[in-house]
């Protein structure tokens, strides 16, 4: 009897599901797909809408309590202490970056080369684009004006539209560039034995110091992207005082290789950038396959999937590195940041969907005078883009600002020989690493035990404040006491909700998707029942 009611009762509802109009599902399935795209492409534009009425969110910056560089230079720049909105219609991470690498709007440039030639027989190109070129006044030539070295990210060079709109923009307010394009790109041909890595400053080193030498009354400023960020804050860190740049900028850099590795094959959307990175890495070398056959396993190059891989076969053969790993150790600039001595600003984006928040350095660069690391919520990897029409880069007008009021303030580096160091080193914990909470990665400490401090903080609760600094040292010591409660009002619920939104997005869409997915049949079979009521009393 049982057994028939179930079966009676399961035929009728598949019956009522059937009666269900094939564009009520229909409707299901677009509603599935928006809600899936959303979560997996990571969009924030139900958060700017709601939360931040487009006003986009505070900028958090973490530098010494007593830092002159903070406090002479970048508590004088607007943008630092403004807000960041990305563009509404690339309010996602990942249509920021892909938008940026196939199209980003950039302005016309009409560079200069110059070959340089380096003491070991290679060549590679250097970019110039001069303030004449942009203003027009093609007479006018001031030996004085400062000098911004540009050094690109990977696979990137002059070409690419993220350097076009930091060279045009940089031009345009009286200052000189010059892009140091990496061996191999830009259409020069690879000369000696040696390639570029993620920690070859080698390049930038020679190029900084012949710009001295060849315009000693011009003030030199440095600017480093993505992996050009990496090289160049090892750069600053190995030479300390000894070297000629004034200030530098670093955006989006990975800090730590070793992590990177980890987070770009974590996710499915990280893989295709890791793939699209591969790719680009592949067809470098096929540009340069004779040597690469030479010093390199030709083979395993062109069967790599992953950057891990190529680093495998190409890479660390042609570098001398024992192991992948132990490359990616050397190469990271994150154990480099205490010895930077000169003023240095670091832009990052905790959506940044190549190089992860989890492997920024935040407490050495708290515990560096000279470094002040600023933070957005939103940004993606380069792009920042603002605006309605997206045609500018926050990053860029940052990154000039803060240059333009370090050259206007008596902050600016001198070059000066290096005292021999008498202390203990600073060390960074080289692994290994492994998985914590919520998939994110930790080094285990020499004595193999893994404390909270090993576990990376979450910046999320840092750009909650509203005034976008973050490191009083009064809050954090009141906060650790306890001596600090928060009211509980409308807008701290909202800010919960917001959080547990952005930590839990999966689990929160998901559950959303099952609800509304589960409610459309029982609607349809109520809907069924209601209109044909009469129906059913005459059987």
């Amino acid at each position: 009897m049982d057994y028939q009611s179930s079966s009676s009762s399961l035929s009728l509802i598949f019956e009522g599901l059937r009666l269900i109009p094939i564009i009520h599902y229909q409707i299901g399935f677009i509603c599935f797909l928006i809600i899936f795209i959303y979560n997996f492409l990571e969009f924030h534009f139900i958060h700017d809408l709601f939360f931040t009425f487009f006003r986009g969110s505070p900028i958090s910056l973490t530098y010494n309590p007593s830092s002159h560089v903070y406090h002479g230079v970048a508590s004088k720049c607007r943008l630092l202490h403004a807000r960041y909105m990305a563009t509404p219609w690339l309010s996602s991470p990942h249509v920021q970056t892909t938008f940026l690498n196939f199209h980003g709007r950039p302005p016309p440039v009409d560079y200069t080369r110059e070959i340089f030639h380096a003491s070991d027989g290679g060549t590679f190109a250097l970019d110039w684009l001069k303030s004449s070129d942009v203003l027009g006044d093609l007479t006018y030539e001031d030996d004085r004006a400062p000098i911004v070295i540009v050094i690109p990210g990977l696979t990137s060079d002059s070409s690419s539209a993220y350097i076009k709109h930091l060279a045009y923009s940089t031009a345009k307010r009286g200052w000189n560039v010059v892009v140091c394009n990496h061996r191999g790109l830009g259409g020069v041909s690879v000369t000696s034995d040696c390639f570029y890595n993620a920690g070859w400053t080698k390049d930038t080193r020679d190029v900084i110091n012949r710009l001295h030498h060849d315009y000693p009354d011009a003030p030199l400023f440095a600017v480093g992207t993505s992996i050009g960020a990496n090289i160049l804050v090892k750069y600053l860190g190995e030479d300390g005082e000894d070297l000629p740049i004034a200030g530098a900028v670093a955006i989006c850099s990975p800090w730590d290789l070793l992590i990177g590795s980890r987070f770009i094959c974590r996710r499915t959307v990280q893989k295709f950038y890791d793939k699209a990175l591969t790719v680009g890495l592949q067809e470098y070398a096929q540009l340069h396959q004779t040597l690469y056959s030479r010093l390199a396993d030709w083979d395993g190059i062109v069967k790599s999937r992953t950057i891990r891989d190529f680093d495998n076969y190409a890479t660390r053969l042609v570098g001398k590195f024992e192991t992948v790993d132990a490359y990616y150790r050397h190469c990271s600039s994150a154990q480099y940041v205490t010895k930077v001595s000169i003023p240095l600003l670091c832009i990052s984006a905790l959506d940044d969907p190549v190089c992860t928040w989890e492997a920024i350095p935040w407490d050495e660069c708290r515990a560096n005078k000279n470094i002040v690391l600023a933070v957005t919520r939103n940004g993606g990897h380069l792009a920042f883009f603002e605006g309605l029409t997206g045609s500018s880069l926050w990053w860029v007008r940052a990154t000039n600002e803060f240059l333009g009021v370090l050259h206007n303030s008596p902050f600016m580096h001198s070059q000066h020989k290096n005292p021999q160091h008498t202390g203990p080193e600073s060390t960074v914990d080289q692994g290994p690493y492994v998985n914590v909470s919520n998939g994110m990665v930790a080094a285990i400490s020499n004595n193999n035990t893994l404390s909270r401090d090993d576990v990376v903080e979450d910046p999320y609760e840092k750009l909650n404040d509203e005034s976008g600094e973050t490191n009083t040292e009064e809050r954090v010591l009141a906060n650790r006491s306890g001596q600090i409660s928060k009211p509980v009002d409308l807008t701290g619920i909202i800010k919960w909700l917001d959080e547990l939104l952005v930590q839990n997005r999966r689990s929160t869409w998901m559950l959303s998707y099952i609800a509304v997915m589960s409610t459309l049949p029982l609607l349809g079979i109520a809907f069924y029942f209601i209109t044909r009521k009469k129906k059913f009393k005459k059987i």
